[in-house]
């Protein structure tokens, strides 16, 4: 089968984009309204992007009628009337549900923290808390927002930040900065509703010598 993205409905492209981009680590964002109200939304298009800056993005979509998703409306630089700051907690098995569950779409100003319980915990060096529960944390400071599509729904919309702070459970990594994978108990996103665990994992050498491997 061979297409063109231009021959297919978005909802199509959509589901091509998560069927086969997979398995996707999950950004649970936290943020802070202008007006101090707060904000917490998982998006599966995250990852990292390099560390010297560490620097990360994740990409909340344009909504339904083409405007932007609290998030981003909290999140983008101070410049175009947000607050430029964000949390990235981690999804884990431990509060998987509750991660599902802040995707539901509130009005603007309800809080998706009084929806599902989770606890607060104050940021070290920005204004938006972190999730009590989460394993680590990374407080960012928006440098970048890429937009793919501006105004229209699904449009993709990239955040980039600077990472100013870390917070790490001492149960999770080690002196070496290694992190225990079996500890942190770690959720993705698959296709449609599925996620995944990470619980099954092999190791294999870098380069050529992974060839070697049985």
């Amino acid at each position: 089968m061979d297409l063109r993205p231009e021959d297919l409905a978005p909802r199509e492209r959509y589901k091509l984009l998560i069927g086969c981009i997979v398995p996707r680590p999950i950004a649970f964002v936290s943020t802070i309204a202008p007006d101090g109200r707060l904000n917490l939304a998982p998006f599966s298009f995250f990852n990292g992007i390099g560390s010297d800056p560490m620097t990360v993005l994740f990409c909340p979509a344009n909504n339904s009628e083409g405007g932007e998703k609290d998030t981003l409306r909290n999140c983008k630089p101070r410049s175009e009337g947000g607050t430029g700051e964000f949390v990235v907690n981690a999804a884990v098995e431990n509060y998987a549900r509750e991660v599902a569950a802040c995707a539901e779409a509130l009005p603007y100003g309800e809080s998706e923290w009084d929806l599902v319980g989770l606890a607060v915990a104050p940021s070290a060096r920005v204004r938006p808390p972190r999730v009590e529960l989460s394993p680590w944390a990374f407080e960012c400071e928006t440098l970048q927002v890429v937009r793919t599509n501006p105004g229209h729904p699904a449009g993709g919309n990239v955040v980039i930040g600077r990472v100013v702070h870390i917070y790490l459970s001492d149960e999770i990594v080690d002196a070496r900065m290694h992190v225990d994978a079996d500890k942190l108990r770690a959720v993705g996103r698959m296709g449609g509703f599925g996620y995944a665990t990470t619980r099954d994992r092999f190791d294999l050498p870098p380069n050529r010598e992974a060839l070697k491997r049985p």
